[in-house]
């Protein structure tokens, strides 16, 4: 009996130690396929780099205000309630009115044609993407490229207060950044792909051969939301042409992290007091975590169903989008009647990120890439359970979606270097606090260079 009680024991051990290391072996780095991802079969595309600027045509408005008119009245919100059950109806007539009565057109074409833009065809797609340099730069300064990528429900208009304090030079610093903020694909004015398959990875190799189309070899990286995944990936694939990456959510989904599930009975074994409030009672964070993911769902499974509703109706899009913006900036701020959307940003800013998805109707396209996301051409690359080599920093919002913990970042972060915490910010960094997230990245970016000159191995 004992004997049997043993053998047991010890085949129970066996299997745990083969699925744990099975689970926590690194893959090797997949190579990336070059695809034509534009319509028809493949054939030579005209690559020159060519002037863009955005236009909001006299057609254009004329079509959405009728559409905007045409919207009402809304269906009245529940008594008592605010933005507990999506965005309050009254709060979008209010944006709605705006839109069509307040929200100066032409000035906010001109606004957002203040960086120089350009498209380039890449693998049968045109890229939409800004490229601002610095002015005026002083002898001994050097300019380093930044390329900047943004995610859902953004666009590249997140960027447009942040950049100024990136292409500036300061006293006492030696280097200014150009800027590179190109739009994903299917976002804004990047086509989209006309067929499955164009995830993340796809995507990382096109912006790395937008860089080097820009004769940008070697360059920085900096994303939030998808740009974060997405600059993951390029860190992977591409380190002989990234410096260093900067992400505002270094986001890790291990499938198999034993610290996390130790954790949740002796948690000041591996985690921080703040990080513990983020992460126990794990019930509690993943109702939290459900409440505001349900978009992501429709997306990742019928992107086409919903675009279709969402396409035709600016109304419907106001309302899909901002509401976002309420849950991801601060989740408390649902119980608000203004649900916090001018706490960190003006009605005109957020209307402009709406307007880069309404002239170009490219909200379907953008939400594609959800369901591009959980295919196996994607999953089976294993990206995800690749450390990235190359120095990393990360920052973490009080309000971010998750908050990731130090232990398990160093997991998949060989050479962290920089990590830090804010309070009071939330998921769309660059677009809440351009100067706060401009610091960081400059911050990181000179630590980078200092251990870089110095020849030190680039550790904490």
């Amino acid at each position: 009996m004992g004997l049997a009680v043993n053998f047991i024991f010890v085949l129970i051990a066996a299997s745990c130690s083969y699925i744990y290391l099975k689970l926590n072996t690194i893959p090797p780095k997949p190579i990336i396929e070059e695809k034509w991802w534009g319509p028809g079969p493949s054939h030579q595309v005209d690559s020159s780099i060519r002037p863009f600027k955005i236009d909001f045509s006299n057609e254009v408005v004329s079509d959405l205000k009728n559409r905007l008119s045409s919207t009402l009245p809304f269906q009245p919100p529940l008594e008592g309630v605010n933005q507990q059950y999506g965005m309050n109806t009254d709060l979008l007539k209010a944006v709605v009115d705006y839109w069509k009565d307040q929200y100066d057109f032409k000035t906010r074409e001109r606004f957002l044609n203040q960086f120089p833009q350009f498209k380039t065809n890449i693998q049968g797609l045109d890229i939409h993407f800004i490229h601002a340099k610095p002015q005026n730069v002083p002898q001994g300064v050097e300019v380093v490229p930044l390329l900047i990528i943004h995610g859902w429900p953004g666009s590249v208009r997140e960027f447009y207060e942040i950049i100024p304090h990136l292409i500036t030079p300061a006293n006492g610093r030696d280097y200014v950044f150009e800027v590179i903020a190109p739009s994903l694909p299917g976002y804004g004015f990047s086509d989209g792909a006309a067929r499955p398959g164009l995830n993340a990875a796809h995507i990382a190799q096109l912006f790395n051969t937008l860089m080097k189309r820009l004769k940008l070899d070697r360059y920085y990286v900096q994303g939030g939301d998808w740009g974060a995944i997405i600059s993951r990936d390029a860190a992977i694939l591409y380190p002989e042409n990234i410096i260093a990456i900067h992400r505002n959510w270094c986001i890790t989904m291990p499938l198999f992290e034993w610290r996390t599930y130790v954790g949740a009975l002796y948690p000041s074994l591996f985690f921080t007091p703040k990080e513990i409030t983020k992460l126990y009672p794990i019930s509690e964070q993943f109702t939290s975590l459900m409440m505001i993911t349900g978009y992501f769902h429709i997306q990742a499974t019928k992107p086409d169903t919903v675009g279709v509703a969402i396409r035709d109706s600016p109304a419907g899009l106001a309302a899909y989008i901002l509401e976002k913006f309420t849950s991801g900036i601060n989740s408390t701020f649902k119980t608000l009647s203004d649900g916090g959307l001018t706490k960190k940003n003006t009605i005109d800013q957020l209307l402009d990120n709406l307007m880069m998805y309404w002239v170009p109707r490219s909200f379907t396209t953008a939400a594609r890439l959800y369901a591009e996301y959980f295919v196996p051409s994607y999953t089976l690359l294993n990206l995800d359970k690749i450390p990235i080599e190359i120095p990393a920093g990360c920052t973490r919002a009080e309000y971010e979606v998750n908050f990731p913990p130090e232990v398990i970042l160093r997991v998949y972060h060989k050479n962290l270097i920089h990590l830090v915490d804010y309070d009071n910010l939330g998921h769309f960094a660059a677009f809440e606090a351009p100067e706060l997230l401009s610091r960081d990245i400059i911050e990181f970016v000179s630590k980078v260079r200092r251990l870089s000159k110095k020849g030190a191995s680039i550790e904490l």
